[in-house]
């Protein structure tokens, strides 16, 4: 038996009944695996006998695996980083797929499997342009981690956090799509409830779009005034000698495309909950633990950044980190004594000298 046998939607999200009883599988399943290879029997009898979250979760824990080699090998530890735009929706589409092979209703899946493949498109565009996909590429993250500690620390670092924990978590985020599977025995047709979702899923990936081209676009103007000294238009001498950017969204959040990426997958889970007539669930798990992991990667963020610009402290304390504090603009609030940015305390050093 691959799902539970359930009487309401309240079930749905009833770990003891969804996810407890099929524990078993997931211990059974490598033997099966053998089985199947040795005996050249179909795949798809045991996928489809296998319950989708239980072989979903196996194959999060075969690709840390692969991650863990991959990245002692070439020590090179942004594995993980590579597959992250597009796994949570191949968790997602194994969902959908399992569904329809197995004869249940997958138009609800299929809603959420939407906004998540243009959630995938767009996080794999913004990594591509930044030069993620190449060879060489590594996350500095990592680099400054690595730094800071001894090799042994760090190895196990990445045999457990780096390579296994993150990509468990790109199938926890991922999860809550279980629960929406199992009530489609009560709620086969996709209501307007999913399609409120999908609106609002869709305007937090629109929020990421405008963050990412909005850093984009300060970046480049940022490296073409400080190769050829002349301020591209639309910006502000000012700005650029800040050296970070502080307009549009950004004057409202530090971290604006964080703060939406976050909401997308927490959103995810709301919409599961309310799918199942629950207020919560263990299907909360991925996204809480997402939401720790921006906490902390986000701190060694702007630890650096507060090294690098002599107004981010002051940026900081004006301007939420993820959440706006209020709808004040930061230029608008940025009065008081006139801090020395770097450019110009050297300008004033050259002007002694002389």
């Amino acid at each position: 038996m691959a799902l539970p046998s359930l009487r309401s939607l309240e079930e749905c999200s009833d770990f003891s009944k969804t996810v407890e009883p099929f524990i078993p599988q997931l211990y059974e399943l490598p033997r099966k695996v053998v089985e199947t290879i040795s005996t050249r029997s179909g795949f798809l009898d045991l996928y489809l006998n296998t319950n989708p979250l239980v072989s979903g979760f196996a194959a999060s824990v075969f690709l840390g695996a692969v991650f863990l080699v991959v990245a002692e090998i070439n020590r090179n530890y942004s594995q993980v980083d590579r597959c992250w735009s597009l796994l949570p929706t191949v968790y997602i589409a194994h969902f959908d797929i399992w569904a329809r092979l197995s004869g249940l209703p997958a138009e609800r899946l299929d809603v959420i499997l939407l906004f998540s493949t243009l959630w995938s498109i767009r996080l794999s565009f913004n990594y591509w342009r930044k030069g993620g996909y190449n060879v060489g590429s590594e996350d500095y993250r990592w680099e400054i981690i690595r730094s800071k500690v001894p090799s042994f620390l760090f190895h196990i670092f990445n045999w457990t956090f780096i390579s296994f924990i993150q990509s468990v978590l790109l199938f926890a985020i991922a999860a809550p799509v279980y629960p929406v599977l199992l009530s489609t025995k009560f709620d086969p047709k996709i209501t307007s409830a999913d399609i409120a979702y999908l609106v609002v899923e869709l305007g937090l990936i629109l929020i990421e779009v405008f963050a990412d081209q909005q850093q984009w676009n300060f970046q480049n103007a940022k490296r073409q005034y400080q190769s050829s000294a002349k301020v591209p238009q639309g910006y502000k001498q000012a700005d650029l000698d800040r050296g970070f950017v502080t307009s549009g969204l950004w004057a409202y959040s530090r971290h604006p495309n964080f703060a939406a990426e976050q909401s997308i997958w927490l959103f995810l889970y709301q919409w599961s909950c309310f799918a199942t007539r629950v207020l919560y669930s263990w299907a909360a798990a991925g996204s809480a633990f997402l939401i720790l992991l921006f906490q902390g990667s986000t701190w060694l963020t702007e630890d650096i950044s507060r090294g690098k610009y002599a107004e981010y402290a002051d940026y900081q304390r004006k301007v939420g980190m993820f959440v706006p504090t209020s709808l004040t603009p930061y230029e608008k609030k940025t009065t008081g004594p006139k801090v020395i940015r770097t450019s110009e305390l050297t300008k004033r050093q050259k002007q002694k000298q002389k």
